[in-house]
């Protein structure tokens, strides 16, 4: 009976419920899309770290994170990939040399760092063959090529079909240098990563800095997994079967990441509650107008025998139904927007230069966690009581013959 009676209350005054209804709607959408591009640039940050920097896992030297030398490589780099592949968790496995180096042109220089792949491996664990904004991936297999990236054409003065020498140090500590023909040049979100790495065949690297293919040796094995909830179940076992090796998660090579992820839930809640306090107010304000409006009928209510505790619960009911169906409302639109944004993005190219300084790319994808969705319908019931109490208990405090000679 009192769901009734309340629920007819609510639209005794249908302007006045429609517009606290779309404040709370309107409120909840603002939040919820704020918290889903914030989560989707959060999102975006980690999947492109993981697919054009870190991998889900690295295994190293130990001393070679300490000092990047030649010496400092991976023993038996195959027979470790090949037990890595054996794991139902990985998806794709490969090995690179990887080896600091200056880059230089005819008008200027900078320095590298060089990454020798295996163009079938690599193309299965990063995306940099999807990166390319002009030329070719390593499809031929060219000899001394190279991959460069936007940034570095930029500051190197060069471009596809350019030549540039690279100087390096081989394993036996003497100068020596090659020059590589740039055959493509990507782009990533990430703008230091860009200034900083280069590709090129693995092969090609290996005859430049060994003296002999019995010396050529892998120095990081990146690895790849289907779900990267299983990262630390993974690099547990890896640890255990390699114990004289390194073997780092993402979180672990880029801690910022981690940070980022963790960072951005925690603003998220954050930004629900300030607008769930704000949205408080509004509520209470809106629900003592309607209760000093009623005095006379609630004083009718308890003088023809209707308790004080079924006023109390019909004013909270009253409050809560307007505040859930706002939030439904506000949820739903929500829900829709993302969706639609979350396939099609959201262009931010205006801001592209500062997007990249953060590892951020111009489209932005919305996106929110289901799991979010339960924390809003809890946090806004809790909302709509704590906003009922206190408009419920004045609908209590005056004396039923007061509350009648109120004309």
């Amino acid at each position: 009976m009192i769901f009734s009676i309340s629920w007819k209350n609510i639209w005794r005054n249908k302007l006045r419920s429609s517009i606290i209804i779309i404040a709370i709607a309107i409120g909840l959408f603002g939040g919820i899309f704020s918290i889903a591009m914030m989560n989707g640039m959060a999102e975006q940050r980690l999947r492109a770290g993981i697919q054009t920097q870190t991998s889900s896992i690295q295994i190293h030297n130990p001393n070679f994170l300490k000092n990047k030398k030649l010496i400092f490589s991976i023993n038996n780099s195959d027979s470790i990939i090949n037990i890595i592949k054996q794991n139902f968790l990985v998806k794709a496995v490969c090995k690179r040399t990887v080896v600091s180096a200056m880059a230089s042109t005819a008008e200027t220089g900078t320095g590298i760092i060089i990454n020798g792949i295996n163009p079938e491996q690599e193309i299965n664990v990063t995306s940099i063959s999807k990166k390319l904004s002009t030329g070719n991936y390593f499809t031929k297999h060219k000899k001394y090529s190279i991959l460069i990236s936007e940034k570095l054409a930029e500051k190197l003065k060069v471009k596809v079909r350019s030549k540039i020498v690279i100087t390096s140090q081989n394993n036996k500590g003497d100068l020596i240098g090659g020059a590589f023909r740039v055959i493509g040049v990507f782009k990533t979100s990430d703008s230091f990563f860009d200034e900083t790495n280069v590709f090129v065949l693995n092969n090609d690297l290996n005859k430049l800095v060994y003296d002999s293919p019995k010396n050529y040796k892998a120095h990081e094995i990146a690895i790849l997994l289907s779900n990267d909830d299983n990262t630390q179940q993974l690099s547990q076992d890896l640890k255990s079967k390699f114990s004289d090796l390194s073997v780092q998660a993402w979180y672990n090579i880029q801690p910022d990441l981690k940070m980022m992820s963790t960072l951005m839930e925690s603003v998220s809640y954050l930004i629900l509650i300030v607008i769930l306090l704000a949205l408080t107010f509004a509520i209470i304000n809106t629900m003592l107008m309607a209760v000093f409006e009623r005095i006379h009928e609630f004083g009718m209510l308890i003088a023809i025998g209707m308790s004080k505790k079924k006023v109390f619960k019909m004013v909270m009911c009253e409050t809560i139904l307007l505040s859930i169906i706002g939030a439904v409302l506000g949820t739903l639109i929500s829900t829709i927007i993302i969706y639609i944004f979350n396939i099609y993005g959201i262009d931010l190219s205006i801001v592209s230069k500062g997007l990249e300084s953060f590892g951020i790319d111009s489209y932005i994808y919305p996106e929110i966690k289901s799991s979010f969705y339960l924390s809003i319908s809890i946090m806004v019931i809790i909302t709509a009581i704590l906003a009922s109490i206190y408009p419920a208990k004045k609908a209590l405090s005056s004396k039923p013959i007061d509350a009648l000679r109120i004309e």
